[in-house]
């Protein structure tokens, strides 16, 4: 299934149900009266998030979604039904934006939500509605008020525990594809991977959902290389697997890069706690593992204590995710903050007092 993380589509509610004019005529009933039933309420469009979607895919290939109009109204006082709902089924993580893309409408972040972005229009009324006591027989009825139109934007941000960020080709879909049940494809080019990924990740008897981003490189927030569209992913991600290549030029640089334009992103994402682990240690000699660890702890050094409330940065780990080398200290060192993030929304939510 291809990945689709934004999508402009077009939605109409539905027309209400017009009124009608009618007259009760029967044998031997004098003066009957009007009878005109009253038109339907139009339809509305619903946006409804649900499980087994991870992806906007669906709204590539159908741009526009109108509800159905209402019933018109009937003789024999008989009301119009209402007309039927649009229904947009979109992933949790899923954002709705009005046509300025800017102005937020809805935020779906768990399975079951809904919310109704057009309203459909109220029916029309029936003749009987008019009746009164000077006026015995009225002639008259409404149209239904029409639907609204929009032009809305969907934007999919991935919700998962903690993310894996670093520049192309610093061993993140190798590390995915290691830790979890996902097949990233996996070269020695750089951007390799094209869209995120996500995995569950299972360490001692606990689980946790890791997303793999794309890589970044210098000047990602002025659109060059992927850019930085693909970070809206990581910003409810509760904690950052920092990878830096042990083969690459300079490890404090790679780093710095990263933290660049993670701040340059803004949306929190520079103050989220994060794991810095030095990648492909199984691919260096000792003398050069030594000067890129010592390179990559100066520059962590030099970006100020991490932002946790009154913590110490994480010391820089190690990992291979070739040889499992490093692998289960940093799954752990990742699990302990989501851990620690999930206790303080706990202990941030209001205890709702019980009554009968």
């Amino acid at each position: 299934m291809k990945f689709l993380d934004q999508a402009r589509i077009e939605i109409r509610s539905g027309d209400g149900g017009a009124g009608c004019v009618s007259f009760r005529r029967e044998k031997f009933i004098e003066f009957g009266g009007p009878d005109g039933g009253d038109g339907g309420r139009g339809g509305d469009v619903v946006a409804e998030c649900v499980e087994g979607l991870n992806t906007l895919i669906d709204y590539r290939y159908q741009q526009h979604f109108k509800a159905k109009t209402g019933m018109h109204g009937m003789g024999k006082n008989r009301a119009g039904g209402r007309g039927a709902d649009a229904v947009l089924k979109v992933p949790a993580g899923t954002q709705i934006f009005e046509e300025d893309g800017e102005t937020l409408i809805a935020d779906l972040t768990e399975v079951g939500q809904r919310v109704v972005i057009a309203r459909g229009g109220n029916g029309g009324f029936g003749n009987a509605y008019y009746k009164s006591s000077t006026n015995r027989a009225p002639r008259r009825a409404n149209p239904g008020q029409e639907g609204q139109e929009l032009t809305i934007w969907l934007r999919l941000k991935l919700i998962a525990d903690a993310g894996l960020i670093g520049l192309p080709n610093a061993g993140k879909s190798t590390f995915l594809a290691t830790v979890t049940a996902a097949r990233p494809k996996i070269a020695d080019y750089p951007f390799t991977t094209l869209h995120p990924g996500l995995g569950v990740v299972a360490v001692d008897d606990r689980e946790f959902v890791l997303a793999d981003i794309p890589g970044l490189i210098e000047g990602a927030h002025e659109g060059l290389g992927l850019g930085d569209r693909f970070l809206g992913h990581v910003e409810r991600c509760g904690a950052l697997l920092h990878l830096v290549d042990a083969t690459g030029e300079h490890a404090g640089r790679a780093y710095r890069i990263v933290r660049q334009e993670l701040d340059a992103y803004g949306a929190g994402l520079a103050e989220k706690p994060e794991i810095v682990a030095l990648s492909k240690v199984d691919a260096v000699d000792d003398e050069t593992l030594k000067r890129q660890l010592e390179r990559l702890r100066r520059a962590v050094a030099s970006y100020g204590p991490e932002p946790a409330a009154g913590g110490k940065r994480a010391p820089v780990l190690r990992l291979s995710a070739a040889t499992g080398a490093g692998v289960k200290e940093a799954l752990r060192a990742i699990l302990a903050l989501v851990a620690s993030r999930a206790k303080a929304q706990a202990a941030a939510e209001p205890v709702v007092e019980w009554r009968p």
